[in-house]
């Protein structure tokens, strides 16, 4: 059923979502013209003075047959109205314009357990300090897809490049120390995070992975997964996380530890950055593990044409509001016809 074309007495008309609706219109036509005619009932009171009740009810405005059946028609186009739905666009939405496909590797192995970091003046370990600044850096990644993987003895995918932050957050919540392990995997989450990274546009490919050690497991080596990760235009940063001199909580108070006290291979997670075109960043606390999610955060971003959209805004109570204020208008009209 083809309908006229509003859009030119109404700016952004989107058209009806229900326009099959109209096909109603001449329901009461029909209705009056198939169905049998209502039998004729006598009065079962008669009034000597009925007549000049009559004329006195008559006394008042009257539409008369041809004004009534007007009215009526009006409401029933108006009630078709509302049921077809007629919709307007909105003004125009923009999705963010620039983004970033980020892939965060997350140690996991059991030195992520050891308390031995500061976060709202007290003692936590390290994976609780990461995590509450993991949070924060992705409450800032508006427009990027995110993916979250985490290792130990091996590697695991948690989610993949989403835009869905809050899911990415609520994994990382949910991750403990020791779940893939109590080892350290570094090359086969290089690995995998290469692996879900290829199929992404170039330039777009980045792995930003966070550890507390060396590589003690997993089939692939570092340096050869670093090869990799070049090979497939992947920039890796790596942060080594980890006290350096830093504290340890014993019986509930914070002790200094001596230098050196952790195994770090900062050598081997400078060298994946620079083989693949990133940078090494040392975290010694909390502050500085944010400080270097900030800087991060000011990569420049890979241009991507958004597309604006214009969404569909309901206008059926328009009509609907119409056809109930006419219907209580007749309702109260002085010496109405029924």
């Amino acid at each position: 059923m083809s309908l006229p074309d509003l859009s030119q007495w109404w700016p952004g008309f989107a058209g009806f979502a229900w326009s099959w609706a109209w096909l109603l219109m001449p329901l009461p036509w029909l209705a009056r013209r198939l169905l049998p005619p209502r039998p004729s009932q006598s009065d079962a009171l008669k009034v000597p003075y009925g007549r000049t009740l009559q004329a006195m009810a008559s006394t008042g405005l009257s539409l008369g047959r041809g004004g009534t059946a007007t009215l009526l028609w009006l409401l029933w186009f108006l009630l078709c109205a509302a049921l077809a739905r007629p919709q307007q666009y909105g003004p125009p939405v923009a999705p963010p314009l620039s983004g970033r496909d980020l892939m965060l590797a997350v140690d996991l192995s059991g030195s992520m357990s050891e308390a031995d970091m500061e976060l709202g003046g007290s003692v936590v370990d390290r994976l609780t300090a990461a995590k509450a600044v993991l949070a924060d850096f992705l409450d800032r990644r508006e427009g990027d897809r995110v993916g979250l993987l985490v290792f130990g003895q091996r590697a695991y995918a948690l989610t993949p490049l989403t835009r869905d932050l809050e899911s990415v957050q609520e994994q990382l919540r949910d991750s403990v120390a020791g779940l893939a392990g109590r080892e350290t995997a570094l090359g086969d989450a290089i690995g995998l995070a290469v692996k879900r990274l290829r199929a992404q546009p170039d330039g777009q490919r980045v792995l930003i992975l966070l550890t507390d050690g060396v590589n003690t497991a997993g089939l692939l080596d570092p340096i050869k997964a670093a090869e990799l990760a070049q090979a497939e235009r992947v920039r890796v940063h790596t942060i080594a996380f980890g006290s350096d001199g830093g504290l340890r909580s014993i019986f509930g108070m914070a002790m200094p530890l001596p230098p050196g006290a952790d195994s770090i291979d900062e050598p081997t997670l400078r060298r994946i950055a620079e083989q693949t075109g990133g940078r090494f960043f040392r975290a010694r606390d909390a502050g500085e593990l944010a400080g270097i999610y900030a800087a991060l955060d000011r990569i420049e971003p890979v241009a991507r044409p958004g597309q604006s959209v214009r969404p569909r805004l309901e206008r059926y109570p328009w009509p609907l509001a119409a056809a109930l204020g006419l219907a209580a208008l007749m309702g109260l009209w002085p010496g109405r016809r029924r």
